[in-house]
């Protein structure tokens, strides 16, 4: 049984535990999804969810709260602008953890960690794939019309010899 444990220390000391705390928020408010452990993924989340909860109503106090545990200035200005605006009609459950089986060395639930309102991008794939090859033509018609000019100017070369 779990008798009166508040937190998982995760088999490391108090610092090392802060740090990657710090470090596994800042990232999951970065790029918005993260690939971790369970056991982390339920940790990070008490915290992401409060620093969430803190950036729906933006404040000085509620800046300098979250800036206690977000050093990264443009992931705190992230967070205030844009997450927090996001999410202020949800009264909670702002992540979400997705399993996605076991690690290939020591067998450790892996799982990802996002915020709900995350969007793969599959659309800016399509748009990159159609870009590619309108952006090969347009180079091949530059390339055509190079080349006469480069023609006439090596000719004009060897009738001067």
């Amino acid at each position: 049984m779990n008798h009166k444990y508040g937190f998982n220390p995760l088999s490391r000391t108090t610092a090392h535990r802060r740090a990657m705390s710090r470090n596994m928020v800042t990232s999951l408010f970065r790029y918005e999804r993260i690939t971790t452990t369970k056991a982390k993924a339920l940790e990070v989340r008490k915290a992401a969810e409060k620093l969430i909860t803190r950036s729906k109503v933006d404040s000085v106090h509620n800046r300098r709260q979250a800036a206690r545990y977000i050093q990264d200035e443009i992931v705190l200005a992230k967070l205030f602008n844009e997450i927090g605006p996001r999410m202020k009609e949800r009264n909670g459950g702002y992540t979400r953890i997705l399993k996605i089986g076991y690690r290939q060395g020591d067998a450790a639930d892996m799982v990802i960690l996002e915020l709900v309102d995350y969007k793969l991008d599959v659309d800016g794939k399509a748009e990159k794939n159609e870009t590619k090859p309108a952006k090969k033509a347009a180079d091949k018609a530059e390339a055509k019309a190079e080349k006469p000019a480069a023609k006439k100017r090596a000719s004009s070369k060897s009738d001067e010899k």
